[in-house]
């Protein structure tokens, strides 16, 4: 193990050619760690600028208070979010309550979230201004500005445990706070949250605390539903770890941990309003091919292709993919460290998926970078994700607007096949990575007993 951090202009081409902007490469003597301006607080303060300018960027649909989807405006300023217009489409604006008086599409912790928030934003707007012209508009707008606090914590929560994973790489947490996607996406949705508690879990689990892992994993199973991949990766870690039984009794202790948590937090609403709870499950299982998505794409580009219903294509696919890595797992000559496979758990997860909004890219934001921290591919990866965030608002411009169209529906699907091209370029150098170790640019940083770990 490193003595000291990793520097990322001595470690990474990029950032060393970057470097020399700044007067070079640190010095072989340079010690970081002892100033207080270390890499973990200088990655929190990026992030607040990161998060602050995203707030910015939201200001003209702000300004509009995100009145109607059919404002052009939101669309063609780049600054659309779920989160108003959900408050005032899902009844809380009219004091209704989750699960039992509307139906929600969304599992139990986000609602928890969202309603909570909602008593916060009608409180809050009773002290601004108690008489609106239109208090479901005036309080939409609060809801947001709590909401977007909210997603604030949680994406400081994931840098901080991003560097901790790999004690000896803590530079690797600029990454994930200097990105575009978390100043783009990060108010969209609810999303951050289950990345935190993802993020965390992980973190966890190198700490050899498989007990918290799974609460934590179980916890953002009840925010989204892709978190619970990660209980497939640590049975992977487990078969390939050199003392398998030990890997494997803390692989059982996070499974149950994480299922009797979700029991905790999902039996209640379930009992108390069945229809609702189960109602996100019925619209995720009913709904068709939706935006983002490859079979999307594949609808706009050849319209024939898709005729059947597509829950097969998906389950297929998901399986095949999901198969890859389990084969890529068992193939490696080195067991793989858990980030890369989680890395690819999910993302074939989300290439395969019936919908891939844009901040669901945020899931593989954190693990992208522990899998692979290079500033190259993460850069080009996310220029993809960029051009398609703005494709996708452009789109829906023309959309809720049909006869004034911004792009054309060929142009947004090939967007959609931009990004997953680039998805899966970096999926294959994750692989390479495992099949071939002396290529993975983590793998000479860490001890080699923490490797399965992270």
């Amino acid at each position: 193990m490193t003595s000291s951090p990793v520097l990322p202009s001595r470690d990474d081409p990029v950032a060393a050619a970057a470097s020399e902007w700044v007067g070079g490469p640190a010095g072989r003597r340079a010690v970081p760690g002892r100033r207080w301006w270390n890499p973990l607080r200088i990655a929190l303060a990026v992030g607040c600028v990161a998060l602050a300018l995203g707030v910015l960027a939201d200001k003209p649909c702000h300004d509009r208070s995100w009145e109607s989807r059919e404002d052009r405006a939101v669309w063609t300023s780049l600054c659309y979010s779920d989160v108003p217009f959900l408050y005032r489409e899902r009844g809380l604006a009219d004091g209704d309550v989750v699960y039992r008086d509307t139906l929600l599409e969304y599992p139990v912790l986000t609602g928890g979230v969202m309603q909570t928030t909602a008593y916060g934003a009608q409180a809050l707007q009773g002290m601004v201004n108690p008489d609106p012209p239109d208090r479901a508009i005036a309080e939409s707008v609060r809801f947001y500005e709590i909401t977007a606090v909210l997603m604030a914590v949680a994406a400081l929560v994931t840098i901080v445990a991003t560097g901790r994973t790999a004690p000896s790489r803590p530079w690797d947490a600029l990454l994930v706070a200097a990105s575009p996607l978390l100043l783009f996406s990060a108010a969209i949705n609810w999303d951050l949250l289950a990345v935190a508690l993802t993020s965390v879990a992980i973190l966890a689990w190198t700490r050899e605390r498989p007990g918290w892992a799974g609460v934590l994993i179980g916890a953002g199973v009840a925010v989204k539903i892709y978190p619970v991949l990660l209980l497939g990766v640590f049975f992977l870690v487990a078969l390939r770890a050199p003392e398998r039984a030990v890997a494997f009794r803390r692989f059982v202790l996070a499974t149950v941990a994480a299922a009797t948590t979700w029991a905790v937090v999902n039996v209640p609403v379930a009992l108390w309003a069945g229809d609702g709870w189960r109602y996100f499950f019925t619209f995720n299982i009913d709904r068709g091919a939706d935006f983002g998505s490859i079979w999307y794409a594949l609808q706009l580009l050849a319209p024939d292709l898709l005729r059947n219903d597509i829950d097969r294509l998906v389950l297929g696919a998901g399986l095949i993919m999901l198969g890859v890595v389990v084969v890529i797992a068992m193939l490696a000559a080195e067991p793989p460290r858990m980030t890369q496979l989680a890395f690819l758990a999910v993302a074939a997860f989300l290439l395969v998926n019936k919908v891939w909004s844009p901040q669901y890219t945020l899931w593989l934001l954190p693990l992208a970078v522990l899998a692979r921290p290079r500033w190259r591919e993460l850069v080009i990866w996310q220029v993809a994700e960029v051009l398609y965030f703005a494709a996708v608002w452009l789109y829906l411009a023309g959309f809720f607007d049909p006869e004034n169209p911004v792009i054309s529906g060929d142009v947004y699907a090939w967007s959609i096949l931009l990004r997953v091209g680039a998805l899966v370029w970096l999926c294959a150098l994750v692989c390479r990575d495992i099949l071939r170790p002396e290529h993975d640019p983590v793998r000479a940083s860490i001890p080699s007993g923490g490797l399965t770990a992270a």
